[in-house]
């Protein structure tokens, strides 16, 4: 239960913790004109994420609208542990984080990168996932290059140092938002089929799937050991379906492989019996800087 104290300490709105891949909070005002009507008038009383990745979407709906209880699902069991850490325990966590960012800010430029790597191996090493390896994951992601979380084959995190000159490590004000607004969430560490035990007609439900990549610089896929490919993306659409049938309301995002392919109909025949709407954002579409611009993603709406 969240104490008084910690409502007190609350004064911004929540917003994601980490960074992460294809995060979606330069798109949250667009997707508000496409939330269903429903959840605008306070009809929908339940809100399942079954990627839940950086969270974006969920504070952004949890903080606007009146949610009664939330479901979040992620494969990636550190991400979700560090969710539950922050729930139930976001004290420690912050004076372990506050512990580590005054230590990382009084080093020089080679000592940071000397202790970044430490705390990497420390990482990779540390079996039991409490809230040292949590701060130790938040305190990665904020000091690694691009702020990305990748593994290699046998599950470790292995992206390299990000040589960033004042990185904000313990952002204690916003762990406390994001530990209030998690408070009457349920997080799951498991795949995204189990999601269909808590969706009903009064259920609004958001996909934000690993996305097909548009080009071949661009396959990033893997942020665990475990692949999304155009096989996972079909068992996705027949998912989508099943959920239908319960008579929620669904969103789903992924790329649009006509950037690069006009004649590439993949998601338009996937979900040909659903409304897909493009909409404009900003991302890399290969590894060169320039080629970064507004390219369009796809929106596939059940309503």
């Amino acid at each position: 239960m969240i104490n008084a104290l910690m409502q007190m300490k609350v004064t911004n709105k929540a917003k994601p913790f980490v960074k992460w891949a294809g995060g979606k909070g330069q798109l949250l005002e667009t997707f508000n004109e496409y939330y269903p009507k429903q959840l605008k008038d306070g009809k929908i009383s339940r809100y399942v994420e079954p990627f839940v990745g950086g969270g974006a979407v969920l504070f952004d709906i949890l903080q606007k609208y009146e949610i009664n209880e939330a479901y979040i699902f992620d494969v990636n069991k550190e991400l979700i542990s560090v969710y539950n850490i922050i729930k139930n325990n976001v004290e420690h966590l912050i004076l372990m984080l506050s512990k580590i960012e005054e230590k990382y800010k009084k080093y020089s430029e080679e000592e940071r990168k000397e202790f970044y790597y430490k705390i990497r191996d420390e990482y990779n090493n540390y079996n039991e996932f409490d809230v040292k390896k949590a701060a130790y994951f938040i305190f990665l992601n904020k000091t690694c290059f691009n702020g990305l979380y990748r593994v290699n084959s046998k599950g470790k995190f292995n992206v390299p140092f990000g040589d960033y000159k004042n990185p904000t490590i313990c952002d204690a004000e916003n762990l406390y938002s994001v530990s209030l607004v998690l408070s009457k969430v349920k997080v799951f560490c498991d795949d995204y089929k189990k999601s269909i035990d808590f969706i009903d007609k009064d259920t609004f439900v958001y996909f934000d799937p690993p996305y097909r990549p548009i080009s071949k610089t661009s396959n990033f896929t893997s942020y665990n050991e475990i692949n999304f490919d155009d096989y996972a993306q079909i068992e996705l659409a027949e998912f989508f379906k099943k959920a239908n049938k319960k008579g929620a309301y669904l969103m789903l995002s992924n790329s649009d492989p006509k950037n690069v392919d006009e004649n590439d109909n993949f998601f338009d025949d996937l979900y040909k019996d659903f409304n897909i709407y493009r909409i404009k954002a900003k991302r890399y579409i290969n590894s060169k800087a320039d080629k970064r611009g507004n390219i369009n993603e796809i929106l596939v709406l059940n309503y």
